[in-house]
């Protein structure tokens, strides 16, 4: 999954003022990043001048310079799978304290063949979470802000119908906001 950046298109010139010149450099410069959500959903370049990103910014911005230099082999997904304790144990506070097992989340990696590929933080390892994965469906750059979220929240409203939990969708949608800033705090 390694080629040259030589596309003179936005994201990739702004790069080369950074010293990346190939995409597994930035690769890993972007998975090195702290995990924390950009100012603008919408700006995916902050991910780089913010030094900073969460799945869905990283991956998006990784899948725009794949497009930019005609790197279509990589596909960036959107999962839902099962936060739970063994995962994402830094979650389990507030799970437990909640009568959770889990809880659907939505997350956004790459796709290259058959491989899945996380970006999110130094620690990522897909393995963690390929046997909880609900769905996949394949996103565009620009689906990783409202799209994400609509779908995230639709599927959660669905989940909440089907397992009959005594929580109403704001009060999952507040426990999930919880684990996340968990999670901000940890990574």
């Amino acid at each position: 999954m390694d080629f040259e950046l030589i596309s003179n298109q936005t994201f990739t010139k702004k790069l080369k003022d950074y010293g990346i010149y190939d995409y597994q450099s930035l690769f890993f410069y972007v998975k090195n990043l702290q995990y924390g959500r950009n100012a603008n959903r919408e700006d995916l370049f902050l991910v780089i001048s913010e030094s900073k990103g969460t799945c869905s910014s990283k991956h998006a911005f990784l899948k725009v310079v794949a497009n930019e230099n005609n790197f279509s082999e990589i596909k960036l997904i959107l999962g839902m799978y099962r936060m739970n304790e063994k995962n994402t144990s830094k979650i389990f506070p507030t799970l437990s304290e909640n009568n959770l097992e889990y809880i659907p989340e939505a997350h956004c990696y790459l796709k290259f063949g058959n491989e899945r590929i996380d970006a999110t933080s130094n620690s990522s390892d897909f393995k963690k979470i390929e046997n909880d994965i609900l769905e996949e469906i394949e996103i565009n750059p620009n689906q990783v802000s409202e799209f994400k979220v609509n779908y995230h929240k639709k599927y959660l409203k669905n989940w909440l119908d089907k397992e009959n939990l005594d929580l109403n969708f704001e009060e999952i949608w507040n426990i999930r906001e919880k684990c996340i800033q968990q999670l901000s705090k940890a990574k």
